[in-house]
């Protein structure tokens, strides 16, 4: 079977108890990049066999890894950091597995966009996650989309692009929306800065910022925030 095992997003205590006697258990551990996985599998003393499995081999590598599962190996899904195929591979194993009958199992676990929400103070009742804006191609028509969009918004950026999507942001959706820019999540240097997307485009430009980074975009003003109902 397949598991797939959330890894953490910083600090490397945000792993469960169970995810680390899932990866000790699994007969090969697949890794978005070998490197950066075996710092948390030392951590815990965990020696299994690593498989590179990222964007540029998943396509070529998946037939014989859905071989191997049908086979009656034991495979552990671990990404750089994160629940795999949240904006990481995972999305087309997974598929696969289904298709051939091959049992899936996703472990609770850690993802940057679920603190960055909460952190924001923006309402979380209901929300889209976007992942990462197109760098090139798709950029202008995803930000119309999100333009349209009455609910807060959750997106991924790396530091060296996030004023400019900062300033298109504030461009289709207006300087004044509030938004929230979450870097460096469970980290030492971990900020979480508030402001209008203006506010922050400008913010950022004096201060290049480094690190993971979480944007949060607000509703547009005149949105209803539903309350949750009494109870009975």
């Amino acid at each position: 079977m397949l598991y797939l095992v959330p890894s953490p997003i910083g600090n490397l205590g945000d792993i469960t108890y169970r995810a680390v006697e899932i990866l000790k258990q699994a007969d090969v551990i697949l890794c978005e990049d070998t490197r950066t996985s075996q710092v948390l599998l030392n951590h815990y003393q965990i020696h299994k066999p690593l498989t590179p499995y990222h964007q540029h081999n998943e396509h070529k590598i998946l037939p014989h890894l859905i071989e191997q599962l049908a086979a009656g190996k034991t495979f552990a899904l671990i990404t750089d950091a994160g629940t795999p195929g949240i904006s990481d591979p995972g999305f087309l194993l997974v598929r696969e597995c289904n298709r051939n009958k091959i049992k899936v199992e996703c472990l609770p676990g850690a993802t940057a966009f679920v603190p960055a929400l909460i952190n924001s103070g923006l309402p979380a009742n209901s929300f889209v996650f976007e992942g990462f804006i197109p760098i090139k191609k798709g950029r202008q028509t995803m930000m119309k989309k999100l333009a349209l969009e009455e609910h807060t918004i959750i997106l991924y950026e790396s530091p060296h692009r996030l004023v400019k999507t900062l300033k298109e942001l504030a461009t289709y959706l207006g300087p004044d929306r509030q938004a929230a820019v979450c870097r460096e999540l469970t980290k030492f240097f971990e900020e979480t800065n508030i402001n209008s997307l203006c506010a922050l485009a400008a913010h950022y430009e004096k201060h290049p910022p480094k690190g993971e980074i979480v944007i949060v975009v607000g509703p547009p003003d005149g949105i209803p925030i539903p309350q949750p109902e009494e109870e009975i």
